[in-house]
């Protein structure tokens, strides 16, 4: 059974850093690609960043790329996102999620998601 645990979620003022977390079990986690995507209130989850399943890949969403960096750490079966410059427009759900195949920008792509953790940044 695979589980993905999402933690590091907040309230942070506009340009502060968040750093927010996925543990991962139930899988041999070197195996699979890992992504982040968020939802905003009434609005599609959209794409955040993958990484490939030796981290020689990162990809970004326009919007955050240069403020955030995605990373992993398979000794310890971990995702990252660490998030610099928050704006209040990247207030939503944040979700890591797992896929088999290569890192993808498509909600669809990802076999296994976690329950998601709340990033508010107050306008």
């Amino acid at each position: 059974q695979v589980q993905l645990v999402e933690s590091g979620g907040g309230v942070v003022q506009v340009g502060g850093s968040l750093r927010l977390s996925c543990a991962a079990s139930g899988r041999t986690f070197s195996n699979y690609a890992m992504g982040w995507f968020r939802q905003a209130p009434g609005k599609e989850r959209e794409f955040v960043a993958s990484i490939s399943r030796l981290a020689i890949s990162t990809y970004y969403a326009d919007s955050v790329k240069g403020r955030f960096t995605v990373s992993r750490d398979n000794a310890k079966n971990t995702v990252s996102l660490q998030m610099n410059g928050l704006k209040p427009e990247d207030t939503a759900v944040y979700y890591c999620a797992m896929t088999s195949a290569a890192p993808a920008y498509s909600a669809n792509e990802y076999d296994y998601w976690g329950q998601g953790t709340q990033v508010t940044v107050p306008s």
